[in-house]
């Protein structure tokens, strides 16, 4: 992690306040966030739910420094996220945050390896491509190009493609979105093994009730606000879901 955004040990690890996003102006405004609060912690295993439009991505978005909100505050450690600058957000995507997406990004051309190697090649401290790829059980599979993988697999690659630069938060949205159940429930897996192993803050987007059990926290989001917030005592096992 950059010395830059490192501190003391403190929590939560991101803190957002009164969080508000407006696309557009006038009649065509669209309130995404309506004054979001919420607290992140380290290690903790996060899925925020709700439908369609809820505002879980722009969230996730502001979260991770890829949307900027148009008022209220949001701070990772004692950095003020808001209000700063693209080259400092720039600097905290590349050494705080990892990003899954429902579709993969995968280079067709590059093997497993080198696609993780891509981001292992830039970043700070990074752990070796091999050991991102062994975190998902895809050892095996580290010299095979992405048309020889399967989609479980090829989301897999891309989730070691976000962890091999040790970010202490990693955001997936939909990640199993575009899976079905067999090859969403190895996905899952691979991303609770990663947040026990690592103890990477994992916060996952989803609009299916059902992967609620496996999170340590469930925050649910209705017309851009948190709308509940519930804590499991005892978090699931991805095997025991039954979808």
């Amino acid at each position: 992690m950059n010395s830059d955004f490192n501190s003391p040990d403190s929590s939560p690890v991101l803190r957002a306040r009164g969080l508000a996003k407006i696309y557009g102006e006038g009649e065509a405004a669209v309130r995404a966030l309506a004054g979001v609060d919420l607290d992140l912690y380290a290690g903790e295993l996060v899925v925020l739910l709700g439908p369609s439009g809820s505002g879980k991505t722009t969230l996730l978005n502001s979260l991770g420094g890829l949307d900027v909100p148009t008022s209220g505050e949001l701070r990772y450690r004692d950095f003020e996220l808001t209000g700063a600058d693209e080259g400092r957000l720039t600097q905290y995507r590349r050494d705080c945050v990892g990003f899954v997406f429902q579709f993969y990004n995968l280079i067709p051309s590059l093997t497993a390896r080198e696609n993780v190697a891509l981001i292992t090649e830039i970043a700070r401290d990074p752990m070796p491509p091999e050991t991102a790829l062994e975190l998902v059980r895809l050892g095996a599979r580290m010299d095979h190009f992405p048309a020889e993988l399967s989609g479980g697999e090829q989301q897999r690659v891309a989730i070691a493609r976000a962890i091999a630069k040790r970010p202490e938060m990693l955001l997936c949205d939909e990640p199993t979105g575009a899976l079905d159940v067999r090859t969403g429930v190895a996905v899952l897996e691979a991303i609770e093994h990663v947040n026990r192993e690592l103890g990477t803050l994992t916060v996952i987007i989803t609009h299916n009730a059902v992967m609620a059990d496996i999170a340590d926290r469930v925050i649910h989001l209705s017309d851009g606000r948190v709308h509940q917030v519930r804590q499991n005592p005892r978090r699931a096992p991805v095997h025991s879901l039954h979808w």
